[in-house]
């Protein structure tokens, strides 16, 4: 894998580690404030060990549902997530992006928590996975849409947690 091939993105949250981590996962909590903005997660539900899954709906401002999945691979509380993430149908099968049919997928998506202070810096990576040259392509050149989308839900995810307290 080269660095063309992998898609990171880190902020720093004003909430304990903990608190930042339950809040990734936890379904009721990811309902909250997952997802870019202007999105409704709709259905939430899932369980966090090895080989589970978790499933969510989401509504876009004009309607459109989606659905996706995350099969964990590694929990390590509160230090990182290792999932599979894909597009998914309403009954949790392998989807594809309703927008996009070269988009991966799979993505392996690993997400860590790190202490700074009392805060935490949230890191995502996110890399195709047994994906085609034409869905490699297509990674590489959507990354200025993943920053975009990815600060979107990292300002959602910012402003819930201030608001939880």
């Amino acid at each position: 894998m080269t660095a063309s091939d992998e898609f990171v993105i880190s902020r720093v949250f004003n909430a304990p580690r903990d608190v930042v981590f339950r809040a990734w996962v936890e379904p009721e909590q990811l309902q909250q404030w997952f997802g870019p903005k202007g999105v409704k997660i709709f259905y939430s539900k899932g369980e966090v060990k090895p080989g589970a899954m978790y499933h969510y709906g989401m509504r876009t401002p004009d309607g459109t549902e989606m659905w996706g999945k995350w099969v964990y691979r590694e929990i390590v509380p509160p230090e990182r997530l290792v999932f599979v993430n894909s597009f998914s149908d309403k009954d949790g099968g392998l989807g594809r992006h309703p927008l996009s049919p070269t988009w991966p997928a799979e993505m392996l998506s690993t997400i860590t928590f790190d202490d700074e202070s009392g805060k935490t810096r949230v890191t995502v990576r996110w890399s195709p996975i047994n994906a085609t040259e034409a869905e490699r392509k297509t990674f590489a050149d959507s990354m200025e849409g993943m920053k975009d989308g990815w600060t979107g839900t990292f300002e959602r995810f910012d402003a819930y947690l201030a608001e939880k307290g």
